[in-house]
């Protein structure tokens, strides 16, 4: 029998196989996430609401309690038929089908069928993600097709798998999925310009996967939901979840019990063998990294194609758009949330030949040692709708233990990007970024607390991705430990890192944006003897780029750096001491003598051009000579 669609009134509605299709029924239609949801019986919107009384939520009244439980009516009219028949058509037969789901309902599915799941005293969901914590980068495979072979930049970070064993793969997907009563299906866009999206659809047998996505994917609007319906201008791309079940180790292209494996042309993405959600959000980035730069054509000239950004961006009230790359632990996040300026998106954008947009409709941010004082949006975001991830929490009284890393250290939050106050929304602009910022947090303390880049060190900069890991970071780390991850993406790039450089470059010389290297890491020598630039000073740093600042210092009080030929101001910026901008100065005036930090220079000028080994037969000789000279 053919599932068919039942709207009903209390819970949603969801989608019952064997149910009464009920014609004619008009239902309001919710303003921000559009799809279908049913209650079986009064009682479960009862026992939800007493769950989250019992979870003491801080400060709600009962009447807000209920408001904030207040679920959308479904308002699908024939597209849910049309959801149940795409299915049908990829072989899945579930009883029950949850798609574009309220909260509430995920939160009833989650705390009824999903071990683990809590509701913490801020209202936010608490989930587990099982055995991975964390993405499995070692375990994604790309389809070697012979429509994108030749794009493809194969090696450690996309290794080829064949078509057969990604057919094996999805099948055993299918066959996982089959196999469960219910199934949890979203419909989102990645991207929030229009001409440039993608629509995506995720199916998934864990509710915490379906509420996770329904934050990170850009929402659709209730005409927006025939785009993904057969025969729509493009077919969307779907990630088929069955990360609970394991892949088979004897599959050829298999290394472990875990798989994530994307197919070009089938417009498909695997999970098998990992239920960390994160492997959708960067999945969908990893599509992106691949479509953008074909868009709007793929024989356009650099600078007029779309590039996709691992990075985080604001705007001023001037419509100033700075862009922030920048590796884990280097300040991305902190550093662009600035109430001076409007959020655009804390991770992934595309700057396409009319302005930036970004490619997600929620945040994933990090929550270890998270406090209201350090990071006042993230943690007030932190409540009903949002999803926490391995995190622990009292039991007693629901209130979450962000310093409590027994389980790992890589805890989240996934929330809407409406959650943050000064959002932009839509997250798009029709502006180009006026600054570009490269953030890395050098535990060496030899590059200096901003300088200033030429296009061909933009190139080399932007290629290298450098950051250092501290001792304390992870285990075994003793001493400041260098990392190199290109484009400060490698593990979501698809293209050669040349190929992104070159757009970027190409980019910023059209629109003559700077660009610069600032340092949040030590200052007068390596760490261990020196000490971390305060984030005051880094702050104003930032802000001296945005106000014109830095712009307006001549020439002439610019010097190169030795070795790495980084420019650097002579003067002091703001309240930031001349000597902390000088890295010589610094190590001096901490104790330390030149030739100390000659030796600390070189040896790390020494890493980045072993690091710049493997790309350099893609670049230009003048890139290659932008690098430092150990």
């Amino acid at each position: 029998m053919t599932p068919k669609t039942v709207l009903s009134r209390g819970l949603g509605a969801h989608i019952g196989r064997g149910a009464l299709l009920q014609a004619g029924r008009s239902l309001p239609c919710a303003a921000s996430r559009y799809g279908s949801t049913l209650t079986r019986q009064d009682k479960v919107k009862a026992t939800l609401m007493e769950q989250l009384r019992t979870a003491e939520l801080q400060g709600w009244t009962v009447a807000e309690i209920k408001e904030k439980m207040k679920m959308d009516e479904g308002c699908v009219g024939t597209h849910g038929a049309e959801v149940v028949q795409d299915l049908n058509a990829l072989h899945l037969t579930a009883e029950e089908i949850y798609y574009n789901s309220p909260a509430g309902v995920l939160y009833e599915q989650a705390l009824k069928h999903e071990a683990g799941s809590a509701i913490v005293s801020t209202g936010a969901l608490a989930v587990k993600s099982g055995k991975k914590m964390g993405r499995s980068p070692l375990d994604k495979r790309v389809v070697f097709e012979e429509s994108s072979a030749d794009d493809v930049w194969w090696g450690k970070i996309n290794m080829k798998l064949e078509m057969n064993s990604f057919l094996t793969n999805r099948e055993r997907a299918v066959d996982y999925l089959n196999t469960r009563e219910r199934l949890y299906v979203v419909d989102g866009f990645g991207g929030w310009e229009k001409e440039y999206r993608e629509p995506v659809r995720v199916i998934t047998s864990r509710a915490y996967h379906a509420l996770f996505m329904q934050n990170m994917l850009v929402p659709p609007t209730q005409d927006e939901l025939k785009e993904f319906e057969a025969g729509a201008a493009k077919k969307p791309f779907v990630i088929l979840n069955a990360g609970v079940f394991p892949c088979n180790r004897q599959t050829a292209g298999m290394t472990s019990s875990t798989s994530v494996s994307v197919s070009f042309s089938r417009r498909e993405m695997v999970i098998l063998g990992t239920q960390y959600a994160g492997e959708m959000k960067k999945g969908v980035f990893t599509v992106m990294n691949y479509l953008m730069p074909l868009m709007p054509k793929r024989d356009l000239p650099p600078a007029e194609r779309a590039l996709p950004l691992h990075a985080s961006a604001n705007i001023g009230q001037n419509d100033d758009v700075s862009i922030f790359f920048g590796l884990s632990g280097t300040g991305k996040t902190t550093l662009s949330a600035d109430p001076k300026r409007d959020l655009i998106g804390d991770d992934e954008h595309v700057w396409h030949s009319k302005g930036v947009f970004n490619i997600e409709g929620g945040c994933y941010a990090k929550c270890i040692n998270l406090t209201r004082e350090q990071e006042p949006e993230i943690f007030d975001a932190i409540r009903f709708g949002a999803v926490l991830e391995n995190v622990v929490h009292d039991e007693d009284t629901g209130h979450v233990l962000f310093e409590d890393t027994s389980l790992t250290e890589n805890t989240r939050v996934s929330y809407p990007l409406s959650f943050i106050p000064n959002a932009r929304i839509p997250a798009k602009v029709p502006h180009h970024p006026k600054q570009i910022i490269f953030l890395t947090c050098d535990a060496f303390g030899v590059l200096p607390p901003i300088s200033k880049l030429t296009s061909e060190q933009v190139m080399y900069h932007f290629i290298s991705g450098y950051t250092a890991k501290v001792a304390g970071t992870e285990v075994g780390i003793k001493e400041p430990e260098a990392t190199f991850s290109a484009c400060f993406g490698a593990p979501f790039l698809v293209w050669h890192p040349y190929v992104y450089a070159e757009m970027l470059a190409a980019k910023l010389e059209e629109h003559g944006a700077p660009a610069y290297l600032v340092n949040t890491g030590w200052v007068g020598g390596p760490y261990g003897t020196g000490s971390r630039c305060s984030l005051k000073y880094t702050r104003q740093l930032i802000d001296s780029i945005h106000d014109g600042t830095l712009a307006k210092i001549p020439e002439s009080d610019w010097e190169e750096m030795p070795i790495f030929g980084l420019k650097i101001p002579k003067v002091g910026i703001k309240d930031v001491p001349k000597e902390l901008l000088r890295p010589v100065d610094s190590w001096v005036k901490n104790g330390k003598t030149e030739q100390e930090f000659e030796k600390s220079a070189k040896h790390l000028a020494g890493l980045f051009q072993k690091n710049f080994k493997e790309f350099a037969d893609r670049c230009s000789p003048s890139v290659v000579e932008a690098g430092p000279k150990a």
